[in-house]
């Protein structure tokens, strides 16, 4: 396919056929599933560690805790994206994704019985591993499963329907803070019913046990591996071939910083929308008993907004790749993302602004279109799972210090700090220079080549 196909390639649905719907379908849902629990986990982190440690009372405490639960949740993430990346490649992405959904959905569930601190650490740490599976795995079904023409858009696509995922859990927080609003539910213990609803995803396992098959085009080439002996879902290809081993080490980088950037920066408006609309409505005379839910009610409007922002963000960054090559619509928005993002921490001031939290995701999630385009052009068939899952998942281990870096951060700033506003600046600031990461995302770039109008590796 040459450039100027690709770029004129807006409808990549035309001449799919009913199976390669359901491929799509599959995966697709796979994913949005998983940010579903993702979600479900930033909404009802600070009520949930509020809850299971009753004795701390500063909310900076409860804060710093919530970036260690996040940091546990990305090392689970990166460890289960390093097994089954590489599991995939090996011995089917059909089979291994039925694996993954299945776990994240399991250990989700059961984060609403933990008992404290601890089990609930290392319930996020196994639904983290699942969670890392199914984006690599995902991304290979779709890449190697439909038409290359219909390629670039359908992964686009595939990744903006995450921003579905994110939404529903939005709307699952407002549900249940109206219903602590109106003492239907405890509001102190609603999180519980949140990771409840985060199991539901296990009944897709069945679907794709039945139905889904590996794509011929990885049957055909391990069938021939066996005969020639090359290695699939190999660690020692991956950084043994120069040309891979230059696509994994930056493409690690280019994930790293866009992980950074959500799961350390932008994940954490909850917190900031939770102490600023508590503050205004403490100051509006508001019942102290009814403060908590409409502050829920309030973080999630935060996050359908956000995630509105990140579905139309994802779509464009399709069209730009498309149209403009992936390293230029990549070099914009990282620049993009960075002034949206301190522009947020630094002037959210009210359920006014809400429609702020929309900007933000537009840019900083919109970059995750790229990845799920870019990554599997990186890499051969034999390594496609594998590098994919290490470029977006492995990263994760040094992306896990974000999440800590802010709260402790954070808590630097704070230090000394009694005035609830004086506090509240403190997170901004903490958030704005975390900010800055975005600007790395160029270095990577430049050291990656432009993959638009090539064939994939084979």
């Amino acid at each position: 396919m040459n450039v100027a196909q690709e770029s004129t390639k807006w409808k990549w649905w035309q001449g799919l056929s009913g199976y390669h719907w359901f491929v799509f379908s599959m995966a697709s849902l796979a994913w949005l599933f998983d940010c579903l629990d993702q979600q479900i986990f930033l909404i009802a982190r600070n009520d949930a560690l509020s809850n299971l440690l009753p004795t701390i009372k500063d909310p900076s405490v409860i804060k710093a805790y919530g970036g260690y639960a996040t940091s546990i949740f990305l090392m689970g993430w990166a460890t289960g994206g390093l097994i089954f990346g590489a599991v995939g490649d090996r011995i089917g992405r059909a089979k291994t994704l039925t694996l993954t959904v299945f776990l994240y959905s399991v250990c989700t569930g059961l984060s609403a019985f933990s008992q404290g601190w601890i089990d609930f650490a290392v319930y996020r740490f196994l639904t983290g591993l699942g969670v890392g599976g199914v984006f690599g795995l995902a991304v290979a079904l779709v890449a190697d499963g439909l038409p290359s023409n219909s390629r670039t858009g359908a992964l686009g696509t595939l990744q903006a329907l995450s921003a579905v995922g994110n939404i529903t859990a939005g709307l699952i927080g407002m549900s249940l803070g109206y219903l602590a609003s109106s003492k239907v539910i405890d509001g102190a213990t609603s999180w519980k019913y949140m990771f409840l609803v985060g199991a539901v995803p296990a009944f897709l396992c069945i679907f794709l046990q039945l139905k889904l098959k590996e794509p011929d085009a990885w049957r055909v080439a391990r069938d021939e591996g066996r005969l020639t002996g090359a290695k699939f879902g190999s660690y020692t290809s991956l950084f043994g071939e120069a040309e891979w081993r230059r696509a994994a080490l930056f493409g690690m980088l280019l994930c790293i910083v866009g992980v950074i950037g959500v799961w350390g920066i932008g994940f954490f408006s909850p917190e900031l929308v939770k102490d600023v609309i508590t503050r205004n409505l403490k100051e509006q005379g508001v019942e102290e008993s009814l403060v908590g839910g409409q502050t829920k009610w309030w973080v999630s409007v935060n996050m359908i907004c956000q995630n509105v922002g990140s579905f139309c963000g994802m779509i464009t960054f399709t069209y730009a790749a498309q149209a403009f090559g992936r390293k230029w619509t990549f070099a914009f928005a990282f620049v993009a993302a960075m002034a949206a993002t301190i522009g947020y921490f630094q002037m959210f001031n009210g359920v006014q602004d809400i429609w702020m939290s929309a900007i933000m995701g537009f840019f900083q999630l919109g970059l995750f279109a790229g990845f799920a385009i870019y990554l599997p052009e990186l890499f051969p068939l034999r390594l496609r799972s594998t590098g994919t899952s290490f470029c977006y998942n492995v990263g994760r281990f040094v992306a896990a210090t974000g999440p800590f870096t802010l709260g402790v951060l954070q808590a630097k700033l704070a230090a000394g700090l009694t005035e609830t506003n004086d506090k509240i600046d403190a997170f901004r600031d903490a958030c704005s220079y975390m900010s800055l990461i975005f600007l790395l995302g160029l270095v990577a770039i430049y050291f990656l080549p432009e993959t638009k109008g090539r064939p994939m590796p084979q």
